[in-house]
Formats: structure tokens, sequence, C-alpha cells
């Protein structure tokens, strides 16, 4: 009897030991589950971050360049929503403001000045990457005024130059227009972008 009633004294103790095993046991699998639970965003967002990374910036010969709406307004401003589609067959990607540059009618390059954000039209939908797949196109809005038509104060031109963010060779639109000073505002490429017309 004595050693059943010992052998039961020594068991009970052990059971609470055994109890907090089991507890501690539970706090490091629940551990180990948040650290896999932050592994896995950690990898999910390195892996987003690497497939935006891995996909090239949209050359020039990849897009194609149109005009899109025609804007008018008082006080002798004028503007164009541009469009710059991906047709290279593969997904490319574009991030920031379209270079401009104005041409003569025989293509030499006249004075031009580019400032980028708000214009007459639109607001600045500011820098983001879009990923173009094929087919897809992002689209900006060029402003200019032309009070100084025919005069020295204004720049008389017969095509846009158009670079895409990143690129070194641009696309060219016939653009007869006298722009003052030759000074051009742009917004940032969007995927669309509101006008107010």
């Amino acid at each position: 009897m004595n050693e059943q009633q010992n052998t039961t004294e020594q068991a009970g103790p052990a059971k609470p030991r055994h109890r907090a095993d089991r507890r501690f046991g539970r706090t490091v699998i629940g551990l180990t589950a948040v650290a896999g639970l932050g592994l896995a965003t950690w990898a999910t967002t390195a892996n987003a971050a690497t497939t935006t990374r891995a996909t090239p910036t949209c050359s020039a010969a990849a897009l194609k360049a149109t005009f899109g709406r025609g804007l008018a307004g008082g006080m002798n401003h004028q503007g164009v929503v541009i469009t710059l589609r991906n047709l290279s067959g593969r997904t490319c990607a574009l991030r920031g403001y379209p270079g401009l540059g104005l041409e003569n009618s025989a293509h030499r390059k006249l004075t031009a000045h580019t400032h980028w954000g708000n214009t007459w039209y639109a607001h600045n939908p500011g820098k983001k990457t879009l990923v173009l797949k094929d087919g897809q196109s992002a689209e900006a809005v060029v402003a200019w005024t032309h009070a100084n038509t025919g005069t020295s104060g204004a720049v008389r031109a017969s095509f846009l130059e158009i670079t895409p963010p990143g690129a070194t060779r641009h696309k060219t639109l016939a653009f007869p227009q006298w722009v003052d000073h030759g000074d051009l505002s742009v917004t940032a490429l969007a995927r669309h972008i509101n006008v107010t017309p």
C-alpha cells in the first residue's frame, strides 16, 4: 500500500511538469508558425519585387506612340493625350515621365523645355511602375500655350519627339503647332488620366 502511495506521490508532481512541457511545446510550435508566416510573407514580397525588377523596361522600338484626345481651352491653352502602346509581343515596364522634344519640318531639333508635373488639363498621377502586357498601353497629358503665335516668342514645330522613360531613342509624331517659348508640360505616365476639357 505504502509503495503504491509513494509511487502515486512521485507520479503526482510529474504531471504538472508534463503539462508545462506541453505548454512550452505549444509555444515553440506557435512561434515557429508565426516565423513561418513571416518568412512566407517576406518571400511573397521579395518574389513580387523580383518579378517587377525582372520585367524589362519598354524600349522605343517596343512601343507605338499615338495622339489621343485633343484638348483646347481658354487663355491660349492647348493640349493632347499621348498614348504609348506595347506591341513588342512581350511584357515590359514603364515608370515616370516621357521625354519631349520639338522638331521643324526638316526634323531638326528646336529649342524646347519640358516641365514635369501637373498640367492645365490634368493632375499629375505621380511616378508609378506600369507593367504592360503585349497590347496594353499607358498615357500622359501634354500641354502648352500659343499666345505668341507667329512671333519670336513662339516656336513653330512640325513634329513632337516622345522618348519613353529609360529609353535612348524616341518616337516622332506630326505636330504642326506653335508653342510659346518651346515650353511643354507633361504628366507622368499612367494607365489612364482623368482630363478636364
